[in-house]
C-alpha cells in the first residue's frame, strides 16, 4: 500500500489508474528482463505476464532475479517467485516456451495494453512485432550490447516497426542457442573456443555444489554430479582415460542431458544424437577422409567424423602435456594446438545437432571475440522502457523519442534522444493494409477465404491472385489444388497472415482470428488493397529467403504443406542521427565475430 502510495505521487493519480488497471506481456526474462520485471513490479503494474526458457549458470552474474539453485529451471516461473518478494501484491503468470507457439494467439496478444520486447534473436523479434502490428498493441521494444543499447515505442500506423529500416546481420549470436540448441555452424565453433577450451585448459570457474533440500533436491543433485564429473576430468589429466572421460562428458553425457529437457526438443524438427567413443575407436568402422573439394592445402579439406575423433585426442595430449602443472592457457588462432582442437570438437558438436562441418581453415577464420553483457546498461534500458511505457498511457507513442545509450557521442552525454519515425511507406510488414477475419481455422477451406473475401468482397480475378504465408506460396494458378485443402492442412493457424497480391488492385494482408463454430468467413475490417512498388511487394518472402541462407534453413518458394523455413537469430543495426550506432538484439552475453 505504501509503493502505491508513492507510485500515485510520482505519476499522478490519473496515470497510476492507467498503470494499476492495465494487463501487460514481458517477453524475455533475460539480463534486460530481469530490470524490467522489477521495474514493472515497483512501478504500478498489477497484471504482468512473462515469457523465456531455463537458466543457464551464465546468466547469474547479471541476471540477478536468478540464484545457482534455480540452474536449468524456467526463467520465467523462477523470476515470478523473485519477483513477487518486491511486491506481493502483483499478479504475475509465466510461461516456459516459445512465443511464436501456436498456443500464443492473435487473441491472446491482443488481450494486453502493452508488450515490452527483451528478445535476443531476430525472428522471435520480427514475429512480435508483426503480432503487436496487427493486434494493434504497442510495443516497447530493447536491446543492449556491451555498453550501447536503445529503446523506443512501435504502434501502428503512428510509428515505424522493427522491419521498416532494413535490418544488416553482423555475425552475432546469443550465449544460450551457443551452449544449448546451436544450429549454426558458428554456434559449434564458439563453443568449443570459448567453452570447452577454457573449461579444460583455461581459467573456467567450476561449480559447487549447494546444501539440498526438498524442492530442489532433484536439481542439486545433477549440478553436484556434474561438477564431479568436471574434478574427475581434470585430475586424470594427463592419464590414458582423459580423452575418453572429456569426450563421454561433452559428446555423451551433456548431450543425453539436454535431451531429457523434452520441452526444448518438442517444436524443433531434429533432436541431438550423442556420439559413442568405442564404437569410433574401433578400427573397423575407420573410412577414409572426403578429397572431393581437395584443393591441394590440407587446411581446406574437410575432415570426415574418425578424423574429428583422432585429432580431437592427438590436440587434447598436445595441449595436456602443455596445462600440467597448473599452466593456464588461452586460445589463439595461430596456435596449431588450440586450432587443431577446436576444430576437431566444433565439428563433433554439428555432427551431433546435424550441422554442417567446416575445414580448419574455415574455423580459424570464423573464429571471434565475447562481448560481455554490462548489467548498469540492462539496468538502464530497461528504466527506459519503462518510461516510455507511461508514455503511451498518457497518449503521446508518436511523440515520445527513441532513446540511444552510447559511450562516444559529439555531445557530453551518454543518452541520445531521436525523434521518433512515421511508418516507411515501403516497409513490407506494415506499409500494406490489413484486415482482420474471423475464420473457424479447423473447418475453413482455402477456397472460402478466396471466393468470399479476395473475389466477392474485393473484387479480384482468380488468375491475377497469389496468395501467401510468408514465404511460402499457398495459391496460384499453378496450385489451384490448394484451395480445396483446409487450411489445418496448410499448416495455417490462428494468427496467421495471408499476403494477397493482384498486379491490377495492389496486396492486402488477412490477418486470421480464431472463432470457432463460425459457418462464414468474416472481414471485421474494410477490405482494401494498396498497390505499392514492385520490388518491395515480396519484400516479405526475401527477407525470410535471405535468413535462411544466413541460417541454414530450406529455402521454399512453393508448398502445399510445407511449413515455412525459420529464420536465424541475428543482430540489428540503426544508424542514429549523429554517429551509426550498432544496436545489437542481445540482452545476453553477445559473441561477435570479425
Amino acid at each position: 500500500m505504501n509503493r502505491d502510495i508513492q507510485n500515485v505521487r510520482t505519476l499522478g493519480s490519473s496515470l497510476f489508474d492507467k498503470v494499476n488497471a492495465s494487463r501487460v506481456l514481458l517477453v524475455g526474462a533475460g539480463g534486460i528482463g530481469c530490470e524490467l520485471l522489477k521495474n514493472l513490479v515497483m512501478s504500478g503494474f498489477k497484471n504482468i505476464e512473462i515469457d523465456l526458457d531455463t537458466i543457464d549458470i551464465s546468466n547469474l552474474n547479471r541476471q540477478f532475479l536468478f540464484q545457482r539453485q534455480h540452474v536449468k529451471k524456467a526463467k520465467a516461473h523462477v523470476a515470478k517467485e523473485s519477483a513477487l518478494r518486491f511486491n506481493p501484491s502483483v499478479n504475475i503468470v509465466s510461461h516456459q516456451a516459445n512465443i511464436m507457439d501456436s498456443e500464443y494467439s492473435l487473441s491472446w496478444f491482443s488481450s494486453f495494453d502493452v508488450v515490452f520486447n527483451a528478445l535476443d534473436n531476430l525472428e522471435a523479434r520480427r514475429y512480435v512485432n508483426q503480432m503487436c502490428l496487427v493486434a494493434r498493441v504497442p510495443l516497447i521494444e530493447t536491446g543492449t550490447t556491451g555498453y550501447l543499447g536503445q529503446a523506443y515505442v512501435i504502434e501502428k500506423d503512428k510509428t515505424e516497426c522493427f522491419d521498416c529500416q532494413p535490418k544488416e546481420t553482423p555475425k552475432s549470436y546469443p550465449v544460450c542457442t551457443i551452449r544449448s540448441t546451436p544450429s549454426q555452424p558458428i554456434h559449434c565453433i564458439v563453443w568449443a573456443k570459448s567453452y570447452l577450451f577454457n573449461q579444460l585448459f583455461g581459467n573456467a570457474e567450476e561449480e559447487e555444489p549447494q546444501e539440498s533440500d526438498e524442492e530442489n533436491k532433484e536439481e542439486l543433485a545433477a549440478l553436484a554430479q556434474e561438477t564431479k564429473a568436471l574434478n574427475e576430468i581434470k585430475a586424470s589429466m594427463g592419464t590414458d582415460s582423459y580423452p575418453r572421460k572429456v569426450f563421454e562428458k561433452v559428446f555423451t553425457t551433456d548431450i543425453n542431458r539436454l535431451l531429457s529437457m523434452e520441452d526444448m526438443w518438442k517444436n524443433r524438427d531434429r533432436k541431438p544424437v550423442p556420439l559413442d567413443y568405442y564404437k569410433l575407436s574401433s578400427a573397423d568402422n575407420k573410412e577414409e577422409d572426403k578429397d572431393d573439394n581437395d584443393t591441394g592445402l590440407e587446411d581446406q579439406k574437410m575432415w570426415n567424423l574418425h578424423k574429428c575423433f583422432d585429432m580431437f585426442k592427438d590436440s587434447l595430449e598436445r595441449l595436456s602435456k602443455r596445462a600440467m602443472g597448473g599452466n593456464i592457457l588461452s586460445f589463439d588462432k595461430d596456435d596449431d594446438d588450440a586450432m587443431d582442437f577446436v576444430t576437431a570438437t566444433a565439428n563433433l558438436r554439428a555432427h551431433i545437432f546435424n550441422i554442417p562441418q567446416k575445414s580448419r581453415f574455415q574455423v580459424k577464420s570464423m573464429a571471434g571475440n565475447i562481448i560481455p553483457a554490462i548489467a548498469t546498461t540492462n539496468a538502464i534500458i530497461a528504466g527506459i522502457a519503462v518510461m516510455k511505457s507511461f508514455a503511451v498511457f498518457r497518449g503521446e507513442s508518436n511523440t515520445t523519442k527513441r532513446i540511444y545509450l552510447r559511450t562516444v557521442t559529439r555531445q557530453p552525454k551518454l543518452l541520445y534522444p531521436e525523434n521518433p519515425s512515421s511508418p516507411n511507406p515501403l516497409c513490407g510488414v506494415c506499409s500494406a493494409p490489413s484486415a482482420r477475419v474471423n475464420v473457424d481455422i479447423d473447418t475453413t477451406k482455402l477456397a472460402d477465404i478466396v471466393n468470399t473475401l479476395v473475389v466477392k468482397k474485393i473484387g479480384m480475378d482468380l488468375e491475377d491472385v497469389s496468395i501467401m504465408d510468408k514465404s511460402r506460396l499457398l495459391y496460384d494458378m499453378d496450385l489451384e489444388e490448394n484451395l480445396e485443402l483446409p487450411l489445418t492442412q496448410l499448416q495455417i493457424r490462428d494468427g496467421t497472415i495471408l499476403r494477397v497480391v493482384s498486379d491490377d488492385h495492389g496486396q492486402i494482408d488477412l490477418v486470421l482470428q480464431q472463432k470457432p463454430g463460425i459457418t462464414v468467413v468474416e472481414a471485421i475490417d474494410p477490405l482494401v488493397p494498396k498497390k505499392i512498388k514492385k520490388e518491395n511487394q515480396m519484400k516479405r518472402a526475401l527477407d525470410e529467403e535471405d535468413n535462411n541462407q544466413n541460417g541454414g534453413g530450406n529455402d521454399v518458394k512453393k508448398s502445399k504443406t510445407t511449413t515455412a523455413p525459420s529464420t536465424s537469430a541475428q543482430s540489428s543495426k540503426h544508424a542514429g542521427a549523429a554517429d551509426d550506432v550498432v544496436i545489437v538484439p542481445e540482452d545476453d552475453d553477445l559473441i561477435m565475430v570479425n
